[in-house]
């Protein structure tokens, strides 16, 4: 299945992440129907869309006349069975196992024969996913980095059964709407980036737990000293604390590796709801 502007995406969840890789696969030219259970989550990531297609518009990398074709090929709905003929469908829903278990029996119960199935997820092994389905050879993970729009990497995860025409046609798809791909041979939890970012977050926060240094000091060090372009707790806030302490308890509980165990303080502030950016509050206080 060649990722021409013909070929009809499916979105599973209109969150940042859902309503971000719709946005760039409208951009594309893909007629995408972005589903989700509620009109106003729904409405909540057409707005979003629409926020950052204007932005775009704004700065002159799209026109507003391109912005409005993009958000016309967008369709919404509330019913699963929406994205039945799409010939890939992306899931993009909360980063529990269970919950994407559920989307996954119903995608391989409605879903037409050869579509691609494919998972967002950053850190659950791709294998666990497809195995609920009679299909895994069509599992594959195409893990988008956020914000989707702006990020230019997508993680491609090749389950234990994922057939190499699977892999081919995602990749297709995440280079056709302008992300350069890096491909993970080995289904481990966490994948490469997620281990990478996991690791050096939890010791992060372990620092600032301990009172080795300031959020603020170890985040100049890295950006400075290693030349990354976010700190990594900067880099929390922006994924959202609550993620990346699942993701982290997700290859923790495949690895039983310490490094990965998420530090009290992180599980503190899940609990307070100082989740990040979104929140308004993490590491740092936000005033948007």
């Amino acid at each position: 299945m060649p990722a021409t502007s013909a070929t009809t995406v499916g979105v599973v969840g209109a969150g940042l992440m859902g309503s971000g890789i719709a946005q760039v696969a409208a951009v594309a030219g893909h007629p995408v129907v972005l589903r989700d259970v509620s009109e106003e989550a729904l409405q909540r990531g057409l707005s979003g869309i629409r926020t950052s297609l204007d932005r775009f518009a704004a700065k002159e990398r799209i026109t507003a006349d391109q912005a409005d074709q993009a958000l016309g090929r967008i369709t919404t709905s509330t019913d699963l069975e929406a994205v039945a003929d799409a010939d890939i469908v992306v899931e993009a829903v909360f980063e529990r196992l269970e919950v994407k278990h559920e989307v996954f029996r119903e995608l391989d119960r409605i879903c037409r024969e050869g579509a691609v199935l494919a998972t967002n997820t950053s850190a659950i092994p791709v294998t666990q996913i497809g195995a609920v389905t009679n299909r895994p050879e069509s599992v594959v993970g195409t893990h988008f980095f956020s914000p989707v729009p702006m990020m230019g990497l997508c993680e491609l995860v090749r389950g234990y059964k994922t057939s190499d025409e699977s892999l081919a046609a995602a990749r297709a798809f995440a280079e056709g709407v302008g992300k350069t791909c890096v491909v993970v041979n080995r289904d481990v939890a966490g994948f490469v980036t997620t281990r990478l970012i996991c690791a050096l977050a939890m010791e992060a926060v372990r620092l600032v737990e301990s009172g080795v240094a300031s959020a603020e000091d170890i985040d100049t060090a890295c950006r400075l000293g290693f030349g990354h372009a976010m700190g990594p707790l900067a880099t929390t806030d922006l994924t959202g604390v609550d993620i990346l302490r699942n993701a982290a308890l997700n290859i923790y509980a495949d690895t039983q590796d310490e490094k990965f165990y998420p530090p009290e303080t992180l599980s503190r502030m899940v609990s307070a709801g100082d989740l990040g950016r979104k929140s308004g509050r993490g590491f740092y206080t936000y005033d948007d």
